[in-house]
């Protein structure tokens, strides 16, 4: 059902009493029963949820592996042979993976419902000339509202009034100002950000009284067309996902194959009973199926949750852990992300020249530097800095270790400047009190203060935009303080530079006179002396500039999408080197753009300004289309579909929204873009990880396989039963396997290239390193077996020392595998990690009681063993490790790791 009235004009481009013609309403508000009818035509105003996903199917969804259905179903054929031990311990790994996935994702991103808590509960409205409260779901369009400071806007209003009225709408725009608001008429094509005359729901009135005519509401409004973005936005898998789905197919695949190729083999030309061919096959698959791997990846990336949140980076969704390393563009907001989200007055132009000041943000530390050959400019600087303390109504307050403001943020940071310069604002406000003032209002575009003069005279202070105080000016504020002609020409030029900068520009003028006014209106606001203006800047954060030069130098490109002014986003980009010469798109150049060109605009420039929800969400898009992987940030409302698009998206803690947080994948507790680089470092630290878990598991897997194969084939006898090869999985997996979770990032981890999206997860030295290694295994394994056969131990204990060559091996082979592009040979390599050193003593322990415990003996039908034999074993694990590290050595001199191990760029602020 819609919530507006269909086939009327855009509302921002016409009257307010024509907006009340099209809607029928009067400006005293509907009638009871006018109110109700169109409460059954056009809905309430609310936003429609939708259902929650039961927990049954998110925790189902987690068997939903070809890995995982065909370890079951190898546990349905143990258990119907009878091998009730094997078939137990698969569903028990099977069902801690599932449980351990299930807790570390915790509930499903509900978006939407965060998008309706935005909406205020209650709203003062005219009915019938009588003013009410009312429920903000009972609101219809037509509606007269009445709103105040602190008011949140309960649906999208056509202001029919308004007085002093400023609206913060940042979780729409992105703006990082509040912006001026007025019953007025704006241009038919005048982007959101850019209405003046219209209040939209969920945005926040900061200033001023207003009353506005109900024009939308529920789905129909700003907030509800984003909640439609967001409810059409698809779930993209994350890489690991996709490389792990695409393994487990090929993977199936070819196990199921071999199981029933090596059935038909024992069956038909071995002349295996049936019975006993498929315990073969149970066998293969027991051995095969690296039934541990799911469960230590999920560990792992657990691991990378644990880690990251001591970076300041809080994991919603256990596999963005991962796709952080992944990631090859990152599309930032501006507004409190890479910029600091508090005005700084950077700069005061005046006749005699120009001042900088230093420092950032509200507190008043720091001074003020004359421009060179300038020195003049300093009391005149001063003198602006004097009025924009007068003409001020924000109040400065330290809170812990930094300062915030109350009030409006560029009166905070006037404030500010004022302590810069010398000027005590309080000791100032006392000297000169207020007599009265004639408030900031989008009409007159200025603010005025009269200030009683110790003298007997009055003072009037004047800020505003600097065309409407250069009109209501007579002439300037020379060096000396003396009045001089005016040269408009001049100001109006100075004021295009500073716009050019990016900054946002107030002009400032006084006049003196010898009586005292006793009361100020708009007509006394005239015969100016103009005496400068004020640059303002929303600065980039200090360690976002050295965030972004990290970012570019491990090849990973950075994006700037924010809603502001094209001039102010490439004045931020500059500061922060996105590019050497930052190209900026605006929202008008992206509606030109059709979805096939959209890729190539959005790969080769880095800033897009004056963007829309629809802007942001098509631009991910179109990067996901070339290939990329993108991380998206944001902290407001408009933000989340985008935020719900990308690969990864990563809400802001401290400022952002609800509805950001909930549609991403990452929250960064700090607000800080510096931790997104930090979190990328760990990222691509618990892929290395996952690579060598994999690359520890599937050898040692296929080793066991290859060596029931060559068995079978020579008609010998298995030289492991399918329990001993479950316990060899097991045991060494939640011990050794695990221990590589825990491994810190190898050097060079921030100078590799991003992965490929469509990376295999197996690579090619993956592959040639299980190959390799079944190999060595086998060769090990079957020559330990023969030995111990030819000695006349026994068949039992042959296999007891197999399933010890195993997990020796597996030991040694741990060791090599901590670094795969480089030797293990060394001290740090020996002397290993705590956790790996834990897992080490538990495989030793496991194993002394796998060999000697009775109980263990009668269930896995196993044989103690002398010491002879396990000296020999421990020298098998020794010439494993050589034999690798020769391996290694070898492939480093023919340049396989060159790619890997490139140095990082001398130039890092060059474009990736």
């Amino acid at each position: 059902m819609t919530a507006s009235i269909p086939g009327t004009p855009a509302w921002h481009a016409i009257e307010p009493q024509a907006a009340l013609r099209a809607l029928a309403a009067s400006p005293h508000g509907l009638s009871d029963e006018t109110a109700a009818q169109r409460l059954a035509e056009y809905g309430r105003n609310e936003l429609a949820a939708r259902p929650p996903v039961p927990a049954w199917r998110r925790f189902l969804r987690h068997l939903n592996d070809p890995l995982i259905l065909f370890l079951l179903a190898a546990a349905v054929l143990a258990f119907a042979l009878g091998h009730l031990t094997d078939a137990s311990v698969i569903v028990a790994v099977v069902a801690i993976n599932a449980v351990v996935g299930y807790v570390q994702e915790g509930r499903a991103a509900q978006a939407l419902a965060a998008l309706r808590s935005m909406v205020a509960p209650q709203a003062r409205v005219l009915r019938a000339g009588r003013s009410c409260v009312l429920p903000v779901a009972q609101l219809v369009p037509g509606d007269v509202v009445l709103l105040e400071p602190g008011d949140r806007v309960p649906a999208d209003l056509k202001i029919l009034r308004a007085r002093a009225l400023r609206v913060d709408e940042a979780l729409l725009t992105g703006e990082s100002v509040a912006a001026d608001k007025a019953a007025a008429v704006d241009r038919g094509d005048a982007a959101l950000a850019e209405r003046a005359s219209m209040l939209y729901a969920g945005t926040l009135v900061a200033t001023g009284q207003a009353t506005g005519l109900v024009v939308a509401t529920g789905a129909a409004t700003q907030m509800g067309r984003i909640g439609q973005l967001l409810d059409s936005v698809q779930e993209v898998s994350t890489p690991l996902l996709l490389q792990t789905a695409r393994f487990g197919r090929r993977f199936t695949g070819f196990a199921v194959a071999c199981a029933a190729l090596l059935f038909l083999y024992a069956f038909l030309a071995r002349g295996y009973a049936w019975l006993d061919a498929l315990m073969v096959v149970v066998a293969l698959a027991v051995g095969v199926v690296p039934e541990g791997l799911p469960a230590v990846i999920t560990i792992t990336l657990a691991i990378g949750v644990r880690r990251m949140a001591a970076r300041h980076a809080i994991i919603r969704r256990l596999p963005a852990v991962e796709t952080l390393g992944a990631t090859t563009v990152i599309c930032s907001d501006k507004t409190g992300t890479l910029t600091r989200n508090e005005m700084t007055a950077r700069s005061i132009v005046t006749a005699a020249g120009g001042a900088s000041a230093t420092g950032s943000g509200y507190e008043p530390a720091g001074m003020l530097a004359p421009e060179a050959g300038a020195a003049a400019a300093l009391p005149a600087a001063q003198a602006v800095a004097r009025i924009g303390a007068l003409c001020n109504d924000a109040q400065l307050r330290p809170a812990g270790q930094a300062w915030h403001v109350e009030g409006d943020p560029m009166e905070g940071a006037l404030l500010a400047l004022a302590a810069k310069a010398g000027v005590h604002a309080e000791v100032l406000q006392a000297e000169l009190p207020r007599i009265d003032e004639v408030p900031f209002d989008a009409r007159h575009r200025y603010m005025a203060t009269l200030h009683a003069d110790p003298g007997g005279g009055s003072l009037l202070c004047v800020k505003g935009a600097p065309e409407q105080i250069l009109a209501l000016s007579r002439c300037q504020l020379g060096p000396d303080g003396a009045e001089q002609p005016l040269d408009t020409r001049r100001w109006e030029t100075l004021v295009a530079q500073a716009g050019a900068r990016g900054e946002r520009v107030l002009g400032f003028a006084l006049r003196r006179q010898a009586d005292r006014l006793e009361a100020l209106s708009q007509d006394d606001v005239a015969n100016l002396c103009f005496a400068g203006i004020v640059g303002f800047i929303d600065p980039p954060r200090d360690e976002a500039v050295q965030a972004v030069a990290d970012c570019r130098a491990a090849g990973i490109a950075v994006k700037m999408i924010t809603g502001d002014h094209a001039a102010t986003a490439a004045a931020i980009a500059r500061q922060l080197r996105l590019a050497d010469a930052p190209r900026v798109v605006t929202g008008a150049r992206l509606d030109a753009v059709s979805d096939a060109d959209l890729p190539a605009l959005a790969a080769e420039s880095a800033v897009f300004a004056r963007t829309s929800p629809e802007h942001k969400l098509r631009l991910v898009r179109a990067l996901q289309a070339s290939g990329e992987t993108v991380a998206m940030t944001g902290d407001g409302v408009n933000d989340a579909p985008a935020l719900k698009q990308a690969d990864i998206g990563i809400a802001m803690g401290r400022k952002g929204t609800e509805a950001a947080k909930e549609a991403s994948e990452m929250v960064l507790a700090d607000d800080n873009f510096a931790s997104i680089a930090a979190a990328v470092h760990e990222g691509r630290a618990v892929y290395d990880n996952i690579n060598k878990v994999i690359a520890w598991t599937l050898p040692t897997n296929g080793g066991e396989v290859l060596a029931v194969v060559v068995a079978l084939a020579f008609g010998i006898a298995l030289p492991m039963t399918p329990a001993q090869i479950l316990w060899v999985n097991m045991v060494l997996t939640v011990t050794l396997g695990l221990a590589l979770a825990f491994e810190p990032p190898e050097a060079g981890v921030m100078r590799r290239p991003p992965r490929r999206r469509d990376a295999q997860l197996l690579s090619p030295f993956t592959l040639w390193r299980i190959a390799l290694v079944s190999v060595l295994f086998t060769v090990a394994a079957l020559g330990m077996y023969e030995w111990t056969l030819r000695r006349g131990l026994g068949l039992e204990t042959a296999r007891t020392m197999v399933v010890n060559t195993f997990c020796v091996m597996e030991i040694f082979y741990l060791f090599s595998v901590r670094y795969l592009y480089s030797t293990s040979l060394s001290l740090q390599g020996l002397r290993g990690t705590p956790a790996v050193l834990a897992a080490v003593g538990a495989v030793i322990a496991a194993q002394l009681a796998f060999t000697y415990l009775p109980w263990l003996q009668t269930v896995f039908d196993s044989r103690p063993l002398g010491l002879l034999d396990g000296a020999v074993i421990i020298l098998t694990g020794v010439a494993l490790m050589l034999v690798l590290e020769l391996e290694k050595l070898l492939l480093r001199r023919l340049g396989w790791f060159d790619e890997l191990r490139r140095p990082a760029p001398s130039q890092p602020e060059t474009s990736p």
